[in-house]
C-alpha cells in the first residue's frame, strides 16, 4: 500500500508511467532501485517492474535519494509537451502583438516549423486555429475598447488591430454577437429570445442571440434566472420564446434528462481568447467521463494555469452545452459548480449511465 492508503498497482502515479503519460511530465518523477535512475512518467525506457520502483515529487528529490537523471527522456530538462507548449506560447505572443494578423506561413516560419505541422501543433496545443486564435483575441480587444464610452467604433476596430472597418463588420455579428453599435450601447436593439423551463435539476432558462445560444442557466426559481439574463443584456430587446423556440428548450431539457442523444447546438460564445481555449476543451472531454483542472491546462497549452481554467470554468454561462460540469479535482473529487455541487453530481451520474 501507498502512504495515502491507495495499492500501488492502482497508484494514479504507476498508471500513468505504464501508459506513459506525457500530461503527467512535471507533476512527480519515477526512481528505480535496479538502475539507480530516475525518469520523467513518458519515459520511453523499457518499463520496470513495481515493486522496483519509487515516486518522487521532483527530479531535485529524487538526486537526494541519490538515483541519477536518465539519458533518454532528460526529466530535468522541458519535455516534449512543455517544448511544444512554449513553442505555441510564443506563437500566441506574436499573434497578440501583431499590428496585422500574421499569415500561417509566417507564423510557422518564426518558430522554425512547417505550416502543416504547426498548424496541427497550435489547434492540439490550444483547441483553435492560429486564425481563431488570432480573431478571439482582437474580439477581446474591441469588446474593450467598445466598453470605453471615450472611444468611436472607428477608433475601437483600429485600436483592436483591425487594418480595415469592412474586415471587421464582416465578421462583427460572429464576434459580438450583434452589431458593433447595438454592443457599445449595452446590447441596445438586439434580439435576445429566451424561455424558461422545468428538468429534473430544477428551473432552466435557454437564450439565444441571432448567433447561437448565448446561455442556459439553471436555478430553483426561475425569476432568478430571468433577473440574471436582464443584468447581463440590460438593453437588449428580451423576446419570450415561442412555440418554436421552446422546441430548443426541449431538446437541452431532453439532454439533461438522457446524455447519451448527444446535444449539438450552434453557441454564441462570449469571453476572453483564454477562457475560449478552456471552453473549447470542456466540449472535448467525451460524455460518460471526467477531467481535472490540471488535464484541461495541459491540454490548452497552460499547465500552470489550474486556477484561470477553474474561474474560466466558473465564467461560463451555458451549462452543459459547454460541459464544466465534467471538469473535477486532480483526485476526482467533485469540486465546485456554478449552478450547484448536486447538481454537477446528477450530471455525471447520469453520463456515466449513458
Amino acid at each position: 500500500m501507498s502512504r495515502d492508503g491507495v495499492s500501488r498497482e492502482h497508484d494514479p502515479r504507476w498508471i500513468s508511467v505504464v501508459k506513459r503519460d506525457s500530461s503527467a511530465d512535471g507533476t512527480f518523477v519515477y526512481a528505480v532501485t535496479t538502475t539507480g535512475v530516475y525518469c520523467r512518467p513518458s519515459c520511453p525506457s523499457r518499463a520496470a517492474m513495481l515493486k522496483n520502483v519509487r515516486f518522487y515529487a521532483s527530479p531535485l528529490a529524487a538526486k537526494a535519494a541519490g538515483y541519477r537523471a536518465c539519458r533518454r527522456c532528460h526529466p530535468d530538462g522541458r519535455s516534449l509537451s512543455e517544448d511544444n507548449s512554449a513553442v505555441v506560447a510564443a506563437a500566441c505572443r506574436t499573434i497578440e502583438g501583431a499590428e496585422v494578423l500574421p499569415t500561417l506561413k509566417e507564423l510557422a516560419a518564426s518558430v522554425a516549423l512547417s505550416p502543416s505541422y504547426f498548424h496541427r501543433l497550435f489547434k492540439a496545443v490550444t483547441g483553435l486555429t492560429p486564425k481563431a486564435y488570432g480573431t478571439a483575441h482582437r474580439t477581446r480587444l474591441v469588446r474593450a475598447e467598445l466598453a470605453n464610452p471615450q472611444t468611436s467604433i472607428t477608433e475601437a476596430i483600429y485600436g483592436a488591430g483591425f487594418n480595415s472597418n469592412s474586415r471587421f463588420y464582416e465578421g462583427s455579428k460572429d464576434m459580438l454577437g450583434m452589431t458593433p453599435t447595438a454592443y457599445k450601447l449595452g446590447g441596445t436593439g438586439a434580439d435576445i429570445r429566451f424561455a424558461v423551463g422545468q428538468c429534473s435539476l430544477g428551473a432552466i432558462l435557454v437564450a439565444r442571440s441571432d448567433t447561437g445560444i448565448c446561455a442556459i442557466t439553471l436555478d430553483d426559481d426561475p425569476d432568478v434566472l430571468v433577473r440574471d439574463l436582464q443584468d447581463r443584456f440590460p438593453n437588449a430587446n428580451l423576446i419570450g420564446g415561442d412555440t418554436a423556440f421552446e422546441h430548443l428548450v426541449a431538446r437541452v431539457v431532453g439532454f439533461i434528462e438522457a446524455p447519451q442523444i448527444g446535444l449539438d447546438l450552434p453557441l454564441d460564445v462570449r469571453g476572453t481568447a483564454f477562457q475560449q481555449r478552456v471552453w473549447q476543451a470542456l466540449r472535448e472531454v467525451p460524455v460518460g467521463t471526467t477531467a481535472s483542472y490540471t488535464d484541461i491546462a495541459r491540454r490548452i497549452g497552460e499547465p500552470k494555469a489550474v486556477r484561470a481554467v477553474a474561474q474560466a470554468c466558473g465564467a461560463n454561462s451555458i451549462a452543459v452545452a459547454i460541459p464544466c460540469h465534467r471538469v473535477v479535482r486532480r483526485d476526482g473529487a467533485l469540486s465546485g459548480y456554478r449552478w450547484g455541487i448536486e447538481r454537477k453530481r446528477a450530471l455525471l451520474l447520469r453520463e456515466s449511465k449513458a
